[in-house]
């Protein structure tokens, strides 16, 4: 595997991406026996990995739906303000939902989802994320399903990215901060 020159250390490799997606696909298969359930992406950064967890969840039915909410634009931190750029297509009212987010960071986006959605009346609302980054946490929300927990770094690859760059890395890496803090 080629480390991009941009990273400063891998994280998480390809094979144990690979590994922990099916794990956590058996999980939701067995959680959610005989029930029906829509996966909610949050766009762009769970991209990859929600297509990776959708082939993964092959013992029951599932929808696909996705919305696009930032708050980060082109900083290495949360702006604090969230703003829904693309909203579901379907309603849910009465519909088994989890959510698949790339990283959970300060939380202020997940809560606001979570608040939004609830609202919104489904059976259930769950939340998977592929990254916990706890260190920067300052809303209390808990992910039901982690892939990985992370240090407080700046990471990227596998859909991650920092101003729309190395979402297509096959790992997650530390981004060396001289890439972001010449910017």
């Amino acid at each position: 595997m080629t480390i991009h020159p941009d990273i400063a250390k891998v994280l998480v490799g390809q094979a144990a991406l690979a590994e922990r997606v099916v794990e956590l696909g058996q999980q939701i298969n067995t959680d959610y026996a005989g029930k029906e359930i829509v996966l909610v992406g949050v766009l762009k950064g769970a991209l990859l990995f929600m297509a990776d967890l959708a082939r993964a969840i092959d013992a029951i039915p599932l929808a696909l739906d996705f919305m696009a909410i930032s708050s980060y634009g082109n900083q290495t931190v949360s702006q604090g303000v969230v703003r829904i750029i693309k909203d579901l297509d379907q309603p849910i009212d009465g519909k088994h939902i989890l959510i698949v987010e790339d990283i959970i960071d300060s939380g202020l986006t997940l809560h606001y989802l979570l608040d939004l959605l609830g609202q919104r009346q489904p059976a259930s609302l769950r939340v998977c994320a592929l990254l916990d980054k706890s260190a920067g946490r300052v809303k209390p929300v808990q992910p039901d399903y982690v892939g990985f927990a992370v240090p407080n770094e700046f990471v990227v690859g596998y859909g991650l990215d920092y101003a729309q760059r190395y979402r297509n890395l096959p790992y997650i890496g530390v981004l060396r901060p001289e890439v972001y803090l010449e910017k």
